[in-house]
C-alpha cells in the first residue's frame, strides 16, 4: 500500500466515512503499527490547521471588502496608497472562529482611522465627523456579529456529547496532558474532559496502551489555560501494605473523595501490573488518581472486585513513567515532563483535596 492510499484511509477514518468493518480493521492496524497511529494524530492536527487557515483567508477577504466599500463611497482614496501605506495582518494561529468578528472590528477601525489621518490631514471637521460616524456604525455591526458568533460557540461548547462510557483522568503535565484508563475512551471519535468547575474542554487521544489499560490524552481547546505547576508528584516506587490512601474521581457530576488503604502490592490473582486497595469505588472512578497521605500518586484506579464490597484495583504509578518514556521517543513529545515534587505534603486532607481537585477531570467518550 503506497503513501497516498494510506493517507486516504487516514482521512476517511478521521472523517468517519468508514463502514464498521473497515473501521475495526483500521483500528487494529493502528494498534499494531505505531507509525500509522502517529500519522492519524498528526493528520488530525494538520486538518485542524487547514481549517484555521481557511478562517484566516475569510478574515483577510472581509478586510479587503471593507476597504473597497470605503473607497467606492469616497471615504478614502485608494490611488494614494500605492507605495505609501501597507496593512500588516497579524494572526495568532491558535485563535478560532469565535475571535474573528471581534478582531475584524478592532483591526478595521484602527486601519481606517490610520488611513484617514494619513490621506486627509486637512479635511474639514464636518467630513471627519461624518467618517467617524461611519466607522462607529461599522464597529457596532461587527460587534453584533462577534457577539452572535460567541453565543453560537458557547452553545456548541455547552452541548452534552453523547457518550457510552465515562470516567476520570488527571493531569501529568501542565500543558494539558492527562492519563486515564484506555477502556474508558476505547473507539471514541470525540473526547471531552470536564473540570470541577463544570468547564468542558475538547481533548484528543495521544496514544493508548491497552496492555496496561492506560491512555494519554491532550486537551486541545483554546479555552484551556496552561497550568504552571502540578501540586502532586507521581511515585516511582511501590507503596507499603496498610498505607492510607485516598481517591478523587467522578462517579457522578461532582468530584468525589473516598479514603481507604493499600491491601496488597499485587492485583487480582497476583497481577504485578496493579495493586489491591481496600476502598469503596464506583464505575466513574476508573482512570482517577490514587494518592497516599503525602499527596503522591501511587496508582490509577482501574477496576473493582465485583464479588466483594470495598475492594478495588489500581495500575501502579511506575508504569506512567514507562509510557512517557515511550512517548518521548517521538520528538513531538520530548518536552513532556512529569511532576516530581508534591506541594501538599504535610497538609491536612481538606487542604490537600482543595489543592488537588483542580487537576482531576471527568472524562467522556462518545
Amino acid at each position: 500500500m503506497d503513501d497516498i492510499q494510506i493517507l486516504n484511509l487516514v482521512e476517511r477514518y478521521i472523517r468517519g466515512e468508514m463502514n464498521p468493518d473497515e473501521r475495526l480493521h483500521f483500528e487494529n492496524l493502528r494498534k499494531s503499527n505505531p507509525e500509522i497511529d502517529q500519522l492519524v494524530v498528526e493528520h488530525t492536527l494538520f486538518l485542524q490547521q487547514m481549517n484555521r487557515f481557511g478562517e484566516w483567508k475569510k478574515f483577510k477577504s472581509s478586510l479587503h471588502d471593507t476597504h473597497l466599500r470605503l473607497a467606492e463611497q469616497g471615504k478614502i482614496n485608494s490611488s494614494k496608497l500605492k507605495g505609501k501605506a501597507k496593512i500588516v495582518y497579524l494572526w495568532n494561529r491558535y485563535k478560532r472562529v469565535a475571535a474573528i468578528a471581534a478582531m475584524i472590528a478592532g483591526v478595521t477601525t484602527l486601519t481606517v482611522t490610520a488611513l484617514v489621518n494619513f490621506l486627509s490631514p486637512n479635511a474639514d471637521n464636518a467630513r471627519l465627523q461624518e467618517l467617524s460616524r461611519d466607522i462607529q456604525n461599522i464597529k457596532r455591526q461587527q460587534n453584533v456579529q462577534g457577539s452572535e458568533v460567541n453565543n453560537l460557540k458557547n452553545k456548541i461548547n455547552q452541548q452534552t456529547i453523547p457518550f457510552k462510557a465515562g470516567g476520570t483522568g488527571f493531569l501529568i503535565d501542565g500543558k494539558g496532558y492527562l492519563v486515564t484508563n484506555a477502556h474508558i475512551i476505547r473507539n471514541s471519535k470525540n473526547i471531552a474532559v470536564i473540570n470541577n468547575k463544570g468547564d468542558q474542554f475538547k481533548a484528543v487521544l495521544v496514544k493508548e496502551y491497552f496492555d496496561k489499560d492506560i491512555a494519554v490524552l491532550k486537551i486541545d481547546d483554546e479555552n484551556f489555560k496552561t497550568m504552571a505547576s502540578i501540586p502532586y508528584s507521581i511515585s516511582k516506587t511501590a507503596s507499603e501494605v496498610a498505607e492510607p490512601i485516598f481517591i478523587l474521581g467522578y462517579p457522578r457530576n461532582d468530584v468525589v473523595y473516598n479514603e481507604g488503604y493499600l491491601s496488597a502490592k499485587t492485583g487480582f490473582n497476583g497481577d504485578t501490573l496493579s495493586c489491591q486497595l481496600g476502598i469503596a469505588a464506583n464505575r466513574g472512578n476508573s482512570g482517577g488518581p490514587v494518592f497516599n497521605h503525602d499527596g503522591e500518586v501511587i496508582g490509577i484506579l482501574s477496576t473493582k472486585e465485583t464479588e466483594a464490597e470495598g475492594v478495588a484495583f489500581a495500575i501502579q504509578s511506575k508504569y506512567i513513567y514507562e509510557i512517557i518514556d515511550d512517548l518521548k521517543k517521538d520528538t513531538v513529545y520530548h518536552t513532556l515532563k512529569l511532576p516530581v515534587k508534591s506541594n501538599v505534603r504535610g497538609l491536612d486532607k481538606k487542604q490537600q483535596v482543595k489543592k488537588l481537585q483542580d487537576y482531576v477531570f471527568m472524562v467522556k467518550g462518545d
